[in-house]
């Protein structure tokens, strides 16, 4: 392993100067509480509830098959995104860094680029939200300028690392659980809701299951960088609790805000979701508000802190001897703030709809690769990993391609696609067959995990047969010599 000065844990006041690198066992810390605040944290913000609107406006489900959609998704998700965080005390290094371990370390860059797109995607839907927000509730604050506040203090999060944004998490979730509590109070009991909010009509499988899907990506979407949180953590944590902790911090985080946004959606289905939780909290809006947005730029830092580490990770890939430290962190989550800050600032006004289709595409370019990490990291290495050959330009006892792993994920990418449905503009064959019936993720799923797993354990038999081969043969020539 690379070598690295002893030290202390860094506090939340210092810049974090690790980027790539293994964190030495004798600078690990935290606890694993740790794993529940940050995930309960920063799950309670307005893209949460924007999300949970989704069941009852864009999908049309009443309450009740709301509910048991958010739930369903919600537990089902997170337990890929648990099992992704408790690799993180075991190896001490960015989810990213360790996927060459499965993919090679040219066949990782794939994986990588996708995660970059997809943590801009969501810091640029966290920005155009949480500005929107803020311009409801401030005067003379338009939504752009509310954008551009909540960009600063992401990149500004980001540039500190990793222990401001745990301590970030911490605060918020006192915060925001509070005032979640609050919003449900005044938007349900304060307000009386119409006798026809919890009405049993209206359910319909195609809009369950999306509704299951859109939860479920919520969670896996976490997968690619979940381990970057853990990976501080003391290797004695061990699995078992940093994967419980961060089940059920991310489980309840996310269910609740989600159940709000589905209840304001029944409340006022043709509003702007936006404009709704103001409506429904009229009165304390500007404090339900103001605090989901502050939550916003917390987990704003997540996706830009992360997307900063795979940048650094496809980087180091070409030149080895790269070194990034805190400095090239700043530049790099500085640059990425800037694209992302240019597209929020330009968005359209039919974003929500934009944003579910992006979901999608996400749900089916994840999915394979998570089910690829979890067979190799659980059932096929059982966690042994030789973590220096990450670090190496012909990706040492991993090679530069490992194509059984890259094969299965493509695989799995393209027999999602007759399940899928994008929106409007794509119905696939399967999901059509299926009453418009989307179950891509379970379809990419039960087939890329045992797909993975018997064509790495044939590969392995074939090898062993080559050796056995060629040992008699080499003591043959020998003789013959």
């Amino acid at each position: 392993m690379s070598e690295h000065k002893a030290g202390r844990p860094e506090s939340a006041s210092g810049i974090e100067s690790e980027t790539i690198q293994p964190i030495p066992l004798d600078q690990r810390h935290g606890t694993n509480r740790d794993m529940f605040t940050i995930w309960f944290g920063t799950n309670i913000m307005i893209l949460a509830i924007v999300t949970g609107g989704l069941s009852t406006t864009l999908l049309g489900q009443p309450a009740w098959s709301a509910a048991l959609g958010i739930i369903v998704g919600n537990l089902f998700g997170a337990i890929f995104m648990a099992l992704h965080s408790a690799q993180g005390p075991r190896l001490g290094v960015p989810q990213m860094v360790q996927t060459k371990g499965q993919f090679g370390s040219w066949g990782a860059l794939l994986i990588v680029l996708i995660v970059v797109v997809m943590y801009v995607g969501f810091f640029i839907s966290i920005l155009v939200f949480g500005g929107q927000s803020l311009a409801s509730v401030v005067p003379h604050l338009s939504s752009k300028a509310g954008i551009v506040l909540l960009a600063a203090a992401s990149v500004a999060a980001t540039i500190w690392g990793y222990s401001l944004i745990h301590a970030y998490a911490r605060i918020m979730s006192y915060a925001s659980g509070a005032v979640l509590l609050l919003a449900f109070i005044w938007a349900f009991v304060v307000h009386p809701v119409p006798h026809t909010f919890f009405g049993t009509g209206g359910a319909t499988l195609s809009g369950f299951m999306s509704t299951v899907s859109v939860a479920s990506v919520w969670q896996i979407a976490y997968a690619p960088y979940v381990s970057d949180y853990s990976r501080y953590m003391p290797a004695k944590t061990g699995s078992k609790p940093a994967f419980w902790m961060s089940y059920w911090g991310t489980s309840i985080g996310s269910i609740l805000p989600m159940f709000l946004g589905a209840g304001i959606g029944l409340l006022m289905p043709d509003a702007d979701p936006i404009a709704a939780l103001t409506e429904a909290t009229a009165g304390i809006s500007l404090l339900v508000v103001g605090v989901f947005s502050i939550g916003v730029a917390a987990t704003n830092a997540m996706n830009l802190y992360c997307g900063t580490l795979c940048t650094i990770t496809i980087v180091q890939t070409f030149l080895p001897r790269f070194t990034a430290r805190s400095r090239a962190r700043a530049v790099i989550a500085t640059g990425l703030c800037t694209i992302a800050l240019t597209v929020a600032l330009t968005s359209g006004s039919d974003f929500v709809a934009t944003y579910n289709n992006f979901l999608t595409l996400l749900l089916g370019s994840l999915v394979p690769w998570t089910a690829v990490n979890l067979v190799d990291f659980y059932l096929v290495r059982h966690g042994d990993y030789v973590v220096e050959d990450f670090f190496e330009r012909d990706g040492g006892r991993y090679g530069r391609v490992n194509w059984p792993a890259v094969l299965c994920y493509l695989i799995g990418v393209a027999v999602q696609i007759p399940f899928m449905i994008i929106g409007t503009a794509y119905t696939g064959p399967i999901a059509k067959a299926l009453g418009n019936t989307d179950i891509s993720f379970i379809a990419g799923l039960l087939l890329v995990s045992p797909l993975y797993y018997f064509t790495v354990k044939a590969s392995a038999r074939l090898r062993t047969a080559v050796a056995v081969e060629e040992v008699p043969a080499l003591v043959h020539g020998e003789t013959g010599a």
